[in-house]
């Protein structure tokens, strides 16, 4: 999964505090780091995917907050020094155009030094929007979008209830990449196990080459509350070892075809951290691996007690 918890509490000069209210917990891409998270809608608008725990919690289900408590968040954040700016929660993109809009109009009248904003997006929730509807947004501001594809593979995301396919996926890709919204994308090693795990690099490879993102990452699937939510659509899930993910993401990483492409898997719940622009830095992240796989005791591995979400 593809998050961090944050929780932001901003102060001033007199150590007065001006918190944005959150309901927590609160989840944003490991990049947004430095961002202003500013809530718009609580939870995620399918929360069905049995691999995710980040929105199962009965306070976060999903809900648009009012456009005046959005600006009542923004004009409390005025005073600040505001970059960059996350719309949390999990889709944001879930919202009507015309309120996205609203909220990006919203951002650029106070917080005017604001540089970038991005948001999660599934891909359904850009089904019924069109290119020029997603070209307002960008042109308002929206200049990313985190997209949890996690598979290429139809039989992995049918058995994870993910409710997308190729086909989706691919259309939500073209469609944000014609619309000038830059695209991450995050794929989820070792989400097939060991049955499905040739099908769900190969696929997985053939979704990103057909619409090149801007940047791919690759976390590790993990199962913080346990496997009982999960198995009950894939009874036959067994997860790889530590050698299977590096060979399955040896795999993936091969048969991609993407020269701008950055990568990275770097997030917390991988062992080996990886980094580079795949048009230049290809066969070094495949060394990387190989290393890994055939010297694991020598590749500079993250200790088990130091992977989390």
């Amino acid at each position: 999964m593809w998050f961090n918890q944050t929780s932001v509490d901003f102060n001033n000069e007199d150590g007065m505090m001006f918190p944005i209210q959150y309901i927590e917990p609160v989840f944003r891409p490991p990049s947004e780091a430095k961002s202003l998270i500013l809530p718009v809608t609580n939870g995620c608008s399918w929360n069905e995917c049995t691999f995710c725990d980040m929105y199962t919690q009965p306070q976060k289900k999903f809900r648009p907050f009012a456009h005046d408590d959005i600006v009542a968040n923004l004009e409390r954040m005025s005073a600040y020094p505001v970059r960059r700016v996350f719309l949390a929660d999990g889709d944001a993109m879930a919202l009507s155009t015309k309120r996205l809009l609203a909220i990006l109009e919203a951002i650029q009248k106070h917080l005017p030094n604001v540089e970038r904003v991005s948001s999660y997006c599934l891909p359904n929730n850009v089904k019924n929007k069109s290119v020029a509807e997603l070209k307002e947004l960008q042109d308002a501001g929206l200049a990313l979008a985190y997209i949890g594809c996690e598979s290429g593979d139809d039989e992995v995301l049918r058995l994870v209830n993910k409710s997308e396919t190729f086909a989706s996926s691919l259309s939500c890709l073209e469609k944000l990449g014609e619309a000038g919204i830059k695209r991450s994308v995050m794929i989820l090693n070792g989400l097939g196990g060991k049955k499905l795990s040739p099908q769900h690099a190969l696929n997985s490879a053939r979704l990103m080459n057909a619409a090149p993102p801007e940047f791919l990452s690759t976390l590790v699937v993990s199962f913080p509350l346990g496997l009982e939510r999960f198995k009950s659509r894939y009874p036959d899930f067994e997860m790889l070892t530590q050698q299977e993910l590096f060979l399955e993401l040896y795999y993936l990483i091969s048969q991609l075809d993407l020269p701008n492409t950055v990568f990275r898997s770097d997030h917390a719940s991988n062992y080996l951290v990886l980094k580079g622009r795949l048009g230049r830095d290809q066969a070094r992240l495949l060394q990387q691996l190989q290393h890994a796989i055939d010297s694991p005791q020598l590749a500079n591995l993250r200790p088990e007690w130091a992977r989390g979400l």
